[in-house]
């Protein structure tokens, strides 16, 4: 399928207006997060909204996903509404901050993959510059906007690479947000460094887990059984 478009089990993802393309940190964020019964869920940052849409295939809620960037908000908004989830999701076109100026109401649960690069050279193309770059939304202001929105029992989710993960788990500590769960991604089963983390975060402390998973073995594109069985409810190959 061309890199326009990504098709999934049970929806269709259209790319072609967006910075950042349907990727594996999306995925991975979208297929391990577990709703548990949440009714209220924020999207922050959809893009593609393919997360919202992963969300929306193993849950009934309602799920509201925002996007700064107009091309990005436009393109989620026709993925929803092409997608048999559209009574679920709410595509809204706001930056995180000014949507956390005028709710009122709580989330059970808030996922978001994030933009993370702080001091990188920034593309010559602005948007994919906004949706890479933390000068958009650095991380204190997408805790502080957190820590507002979520319900006392709710639970925050996000990927990051590994070091920015350790940065952003100190500062969440600093805010009320304590880890209770963690998985370590790897890219391939031989090698010993972890590409990124997955984090959930809750107010109240709980016990703790954390688990490793590699997607690829040895080879390139031969992946290993427990990606498989993460993604195999939405990857057509899978």
């Amino acid at each position: 399928m061309p890199n326009t478009s990504f098709a999934f089990k049970q929806f269709i993802i259209k790319q072609d207006q967006c910075a950042m393309k349907v990727g594996t940190d999306a995925v991975l964020l979208g297929a391990w997060v577990v709703p548990n019964g949440a009714k209220q869920i924020l999207d922050i940052g959809t893009g593609t909204g393919i997360i919202a849409l992963m969300l929306a295939q193993k849950t009934k809620s309602t799920i509201n996903a925002i996007d700064i960037d107009k091309n990005a908000y436009l393109q989620a908004k026709q993925n929803v509404l092409d997608s048999n989830f559209s009574n679920q999701i709410s595509v809204l076109h706001y930056s995180f901050q000014e949507y956390t100026k005028g709710i009122l109401n709580k989330y059970d649960l808030i996922v978001t993959n994030p933009p993370y690069f702080e001091q990188s050279l920034k593309s010559s193309d602005e948007q994919r510059s906004h949706a890479r770059h933390a000068d958009v939304l650095p991380f204190e202001e997408l805790l502080d906007g957190v820590v507002k929105l979520l319900d006392e029992r709710g639970k925050f989710c996000l990927i990051l690479p590994t070091t920015e993960a350790v940065k952003f788990r100190a500062l969440a500590e600093k805010k009320g947000l304590n880890l209770s769960k963690l998985l370590r991604v790897k890219s391939r089963v031989d090698k010993n460094i972890e590409k990124r983390h997955i984090m959930q975060f809750e107010f109240k402390p709980t016990e703790f887990s954390e688990e490793t998973i590699a997607i690829e073995l040895e080879d390139r594109h031969a992946y290993t059984q427990e990606y498989k069985e993460l993604t195999q409810e939405y990857y057509l190959n899978f």
